[in-house]
């Protein structure tokens, strides 16, 4: 069951509309940046923190205590697709082309069976005193990781890179903020409900620091 701060729907509430207002501003702001530069990569991030936004929305519809199985297993599909997107939208930034189209394959494949695991895995409610904190199929996890794991090393080691070429002090907060958005959507797995909502306040904050 879950406990401390976050056990009850003001706690739920409150936390999920801050991190909405958060992601959403932020995602304004690359979509903006993208509609001038035309850029691949900011496209992709675009498109991968407007999804963290509708995984948020999610769980602040969830805090008010609504809840289908449609609802549990499109919001499972975006919180792993959305780091997805955020990789690929750093690997537009690599100049090697055998090493896109190897990743590019890998996502489709790795997205198509985390979609076919969803599809066919039975959901139980896994709203626990309103907060998602129930424990996914066994095989939506192993899709999950498949698709998350990857992708976080992806968006690390690039902005890694870019920090090491730049000197830039905002892609050690892009590092950070990724790796918290990346782990915080496979905390509710382990029970940790209260993790899941600060690490996504954490990270998006941090997000905001390095992209803007």
């Amino acid at each position: 069951m879950a406990t401390g701060i976050f056990a009850s729907q003001f706690s739920a509430i409150l936390t999920s509309v801050i991190t909405l207002l958060l992601s959403a501003g932020l995602s304004i702001t690359i979509t903006r940046r993208y509609v001038i530069k035309r850029h691949a990569s900011l496209a992709f991030w675009a498109a991968g923190l407007w999804l963290f936004s509708i995984g948020v929305l999610m769980e602040l519809i969830f805090a008010f205590g609504a809840y289908s199985d449609i609802m549990m297993k499109a919001y499972l599909l975006i919180v792993a697709v959305l780091v997805e997107l955020l990789a690929l939208g750093s690997m537009q930034l690599s100049r090697s082309r055998p090493m896109k189209r190897a990743y590019y394959a890998f996502v489709l494949a790795s997205t198509v069976f985390l979609l076919y695991s969803i599809l066919e895995s039975s959901m139980n409610n896994m709203i626990i005193d309103y907060v998602v904190a129930g424990q996914p199929p066994v095989l939506v996890t192993i899709a999950s990781t498949l698709v998350t794991v990857p992708a976080a090393i992806v968006l690390v080691a690039t902005a890694y890179v870019s920090y090491k070429a730049r000197k830039d002090i905002r892609m050690l907060s892009i590092i950070a903020g990724v790796i918290i958005v990346s782990v915080s959507g496979a905390l509710y797995i382990v029970q940790y409900p209260a993790f899941l909502y600060l690490a996504e306040v954490i990270g998006i904050g941090l997000l905001w620091y390095g992209f803007v």
